[in-house]
């Protein structure tokens, strides 16, 4: 049975190849890195070129969101009916175009059109990536594979970042979206070689060929070959709604508005985090390079911060440590620009704050995953991500109004503060076992006691 097959892999111990499929997704995780921050750091530039107001500037800042929304939301409900790598394979293809394109770009308004169409494919990435990384892990070590794959966004932005600052230097603006585009084929490439469908989805979809290839799964994954599909599930008799209505199925729909509520304040708080903090440490007494150099802590920060949150979750229930996350989150920033007198204070917070607000958006990409059965994952992913992004996308035009309505940056921190706060109370609600309470499995969804 497909229960007794996938309550094997949970309780067995990791293989290489396991762990090469969380590689292959970490690197698709690090083309969202480099695509959030390519605008942002080519942003004076295309300004100056095209001799850009700050309105225009915003817009061109928010298409790849935008993009990135719609992807998540439109897209990946289609990896749950034609599977996890054809539409990660779709989406590279998209994304490498549009970055290309991009640098070729004539007009703001050409340009915009191709960072929506860029985000359009990173957020179908996304979605699946989390989904890969989460299905061909076992029980123990999921949340971690989740959140080491996640880890990718901190390194392709630092990595990505500092190779933008050097390309800015030398070629020019357009040779930053040339890079991003040679890198997302890269990976095209990569992914089209080592990474396998998901062997949830063979088993609850049953495509055209599924056994021959859950077979060649078996021999990649160290298992017997089988005679036969395993015996389907129970269906339940009722016809099931289709899409994203499924995720408001009786089932489902608490867990479902808990993932969107914390994904919603999550993205809303982590963005402010990213994109102004620069600034408003600069504005608060420290230098424009001080404030960059902060920034730049905050995403080096990332990297230690969601490996700590997975480490923590093969021991603990992922949704208590990733409260406790959010909770030191907010207390972190509640004490960051008032630190701005020592400048070792404020390097060190901006480090800790990273660590801790990119652990909260690992722990969340962990959570999502779980909530879900195969056969409805990746839409349940994809549109948390979505309504994530709908947070990302509100966040700095709430900021900005705020401090046209004379907050100073302390009590910007202190009020975005709270949106973890919230996020924390939303995230203890869920009701998901530790790594140890339960290796029965259940379609994919084992460490799940959400209902």
């Amino acid at each position: 049975m497909s229960q007794n097959l996938r309550a094997h892999l949970d309780q067995r111990p990791m293989t290489v190849f396991q762990w090469s499929v969380v590689g292959v997704c970490m690197a698709l995780n690090m083309i969202d890195g480099f695509d959030v921050l390519v605008m942002a750091f080519t942003a004076s530039s295309v300004s100056a070129h095209w001799k850009l107001g700050g309105a225009e500037l915003g817009f061109l800042l928010s298409a790849g969101l935008f993009g990135m929304a719609a992807g998540s939301l439109l897209l990946a409900p289609w990896a749950d009916k034609l599977g996890r790598r054809p539409l990660i394979l779709a989406c590279l293809a998209i994304s490498g175009v549009g970055m290309l394109a991009s640098a070729w770009s004539q007009t703001p308004t050409q340009l915009a059109a191709l960072r929506v169409l860029t985000g359009l494919g990173v957020g179908g990435i996304l979605a699946c990536s989390n989904v890969i990384a989460s299905e061909y892990a076992s029980q123990r070590w999921r949340s971690l594979a989740v959140t080491l794959q996640s880890t990718g966004y901190a390194l392709g932005a630092s990595i990505g970042g500092s190779i933008a600052v050097w390309l800015l230097a030398h070629q020019g603006w357009r040779s930053v979206f040339m890079f991003g585009g040679a890198c997302t084929l890269a990976v095209f490439v990569i992914a089209w070689f080592a990474l396998p469908e998901s062997l949830d989805f063979l088993l609850a979809r049953r495509p055209k060929g599924a056994l021959e290839r859950l077979n060649a799964l078996m021999v990649r994954l160290g298992l017997p070959a089988l005679a036969s599909m395993p015996a389907a599930a129970d269906a339940g008799g009722a016809a099931k709604p289709r899409g994203p209505l499924q995720l408001f199925s009786a089932g489902l729909r608490r867990p479902t508005l808990l993932v969107w509520l914390s994904f919603f304040s999550v993205m809303f708080g982590f963005y402010f985090v990213m994109s102004w903090t620069p600034k408003l440490l600069a504005a608060s007494g420290l230098t424009a390079e001080q404030g960059v150099t902060s920034g730049v802590l905050l995403s080096l920060g990332g990297i230690l911060g969601a490996t700590l949150l997975g480490l923590l979750a093969a021991r603990f229930a992922i949704h208590r440590a990733l409260a406790v996350f959010m909770l030191i989150t907010a207390v972190l920033l509640c004490f960051l620009v008032g630190s701005s007198g020592a400048l070792w204070v404020s390097y060190a917070l901006a480090f800790l704050i990273g660590v801790f607000v990119n652990g909260c958006v690992a722990g969340l990409y962990a959570i999502a995953p779980a909530v879900y059965g195969s056969e409805v994952r990746a839409t349940g992913v994809g549109w948390g991500i979505g309504v994530g992004r709908i947070g990302a996308i509100v966040s700095p035009l709430v900021a900005g109004g705020l401090l046209d309505a004379a907050w100073s940056p302390s009590q910007l921190y202190v009020g975005y503060g709270v949106a973890f706060v919230f996020a924390a109370v939303i995230v203890s609600l869920h009701r998901i076992e530790g790594p140890s309470a339960s290796r029965s499995g259940n379609g994919g969804a084992a460490a799940l006691a959400a209902h």
